[in-house]
């Protein structure tokens, strides 16, 4: 085993504009998150590809169980107002 401190894991997102979600681009090493989210725009924002990104450590997340799909999406389905698909949205509203 190696004394060297580990650098931790960033995952990164990017949102591509206003109006639209961030989302999931790559991963990437750093030692703090200023030297990340420069990593980040240096890495995966080269043209100018979005407008703005996170950095969040890969320790923080937590993710569900995948064997506990079925408890944990399935309900869901039988409620149909938590989808949005059938309203209709003013072409003005542009991306929500």
């Amino acid at each position: 085993m190696s004394s060297e401190p580990m650098i931790p894991l960033w995952e990164v997102f990017i949102r591509p504009r206003n109006g639209l979600h961030h989302k999931h681009v790559g991963s990437l090493h750093a030692a703090d998150s200023e030297m990340a989210v420069q990593a980040a725009r240096d890495v995966y924002t080269r043209r100018e590809e979005g407008n703005s990104v996170w950095v969040v450590r890969a320790e923080d997340i937590v993710a569900s169980d995948p064997s506990r799909s079925e408890e944990n999406f399935d309900p869901a389905a039988d409620k149909v107002y938590r989808h949005p698909s059938f309203y209709d949205i003013p072409d003005e509203v542009g991306h929500m």
